[in-house]
């Protein structure tokens, strides 16, 4: 990773070792990704809400940081951000017009990258960045994005 990327990523382990909650950290998670990382545009995480008898699990929208979203609830089976939770792979999508799984939010979105949250091997959630910018996510990005959502995963664990 770039010097920029490691020094935030080394900042936000600090900050997950020290937060009070989840929430904030996750809240202090996407305001520095958005700040520091300037082609960040939207920076959100989705948790699964498991549903109750005869409804399924669906991404519901925690922390964010953007534009606001119309897509507070999401299906597993919907979206690129569904893709990534049903897979528990990260998902990058350089040109979200182009892929058919794309809700779309903002005509200014042009590229996504969706990384899952796991706890004990389990997907619980996800990171979610979009970008302005055509194939904005390098491998370095991935590796920080990953990074972050490592950190809730962890965090998540220790206090569950």
């Amino acid at each position: 990773m770039p010097t920029s990327q490691q020094e935030l990523a080394q900042e936000l382990t600090v900050l997950a070792n020290a937060a009070a909650s989840v929430e904030d950290l996750m809240s202090v998670m996407v305001g520095r990704l958005k700040e520091r990382m300037l082609y960040f545009d939207w920076v959100g995480f989705y948790m699964i809400e498991k549903g109750g008898i005869g409804e399924d699990p669906v991404l519901v929208l925690g922390p964010y940081v953007g534009a606001i979203t119309p897509h507070t609830r999401i299906p597993l089976n919907q979206g690129i951000c569904g893709a990534a939770a049903s897979s528990g792979h990260t998902v990058i999508v350089d040109d979200v017009n182009a892929d058919p799984r794309y809700l779309a939010c903002s005509i200014a979105t042009k590229s996504e990258i969706v990384v899952p949250i796991f706890v004990k091997g389990e997907v619980v959630g996800e990171l979610d960045v979009d970008s302005h910018t055509p194939g904005a996510f390098t491998a370095d990005d991935r590796q920080l994005v990953e990074h972050c959502a490592r950190l809730v995963g962890i965090y998540l664990e220790k206090t569950t």
